[in-house]
Order: structure tokens, then sequence, then C-alpha cells
């Protein structure tokens, strides 16, 4: 399942999927990664959250940002939950349409039973409207 919280930049969304984050630490037994465009919120997460610094990867597309994605799940195979910070820019889309990414990962959540939330710096109103039954929190 692929799950959105969506707003303008500014709007609080990076509280909200920290608070999200570790808060579900507590009630799930696999992992949880949480990948971001730095380690700047390293300290807010609870130490059982593998934070990845997506920026140090050389991701160049979004083809490459979903083949990462890919090998992250193959290597951990108690893997339940992927937390995806400032997701335009760590999956270069920025500017550009993301339902075909948001797609992939729904198959790939389907493939390996893993739940991803997205933290997308756009107003619900922009939202592609095949996409808009993702939101969990519009900011």
């Amino acid at each position: 399942m692929v799950q959105l919280i969506v707003g303008k930049k500014g709007k609080g969304k990076t509280k909200q999927l920290l608070d999200k984050v570790n808060s579900e630490i507590k009630e799930i037994s696999g992992s949880i990664v949480y990948l971001d465009k730095s380690t700047k919120h390293m300290y807010e997460l609870n130490n059982k959250v593998r934070l990845i610094d997506v920026s140090q990867c050389l991701i160049e597309n979004s083809d490459e940002f979903a083949g990462f994605v890919s090998g992250i799940l193959s290597q951990d195979h108690d893997l339940q939950q992927m937390y995806f910070d400032s997701f335009l820019k760590i999956s270069c889309l920025e500017g550009r349409d993301i339902t075909p990414t948001i797609e992939k990962l729904e198959r790939l959540s389907k493939v390996f039973d893993v739940n991803f939330i997205l933290s997308v710096s756009m107003d619900e109103a922009e939202l592609p409207a095949g996409l808009k039954d993702k939101i969990i929190i519009s900011l």
C-alpha cells in the first residue's frame, strides 16, 4: 500500500512523517527504513529505524530511484514499512508526473508486502486525480 502525506513546502509534512514512523516502530515486528535527502533528522528518529541519505547514492532519475528501492527491498526480508521524506526530490520527480512511479511502488508493495508512506510537496489540488485516494494527511 502506498500512502501520501501532501502539502506545500513548509506546511509540516516532515513532522507528521516523523511522528508516524516513531509511533509505528512500537507496533510492528519487522523493520522500517526512512529515506531522506540528508541526515538532518537522524536524531529525531527512533534508533531502530534505518535512515538512508539518498543524496549520497547518485540517483539521477525516477527509474534509478525505483531500482534503488527494489534493491533495499531485496536485502531485508523483514522490512514492513518504508518512509520517503521529500519524495519529489529524492525520486528526481520535481515538476514531473509522479503517477508512473507511484504505480511502480504500489506493485512493489504487493510483491514484497511492504507499506510505503510518502511526503509529497504538492497541494492536494495539484495531485493527479488517480492518486487522491492514497492521501492520508493533507496539509
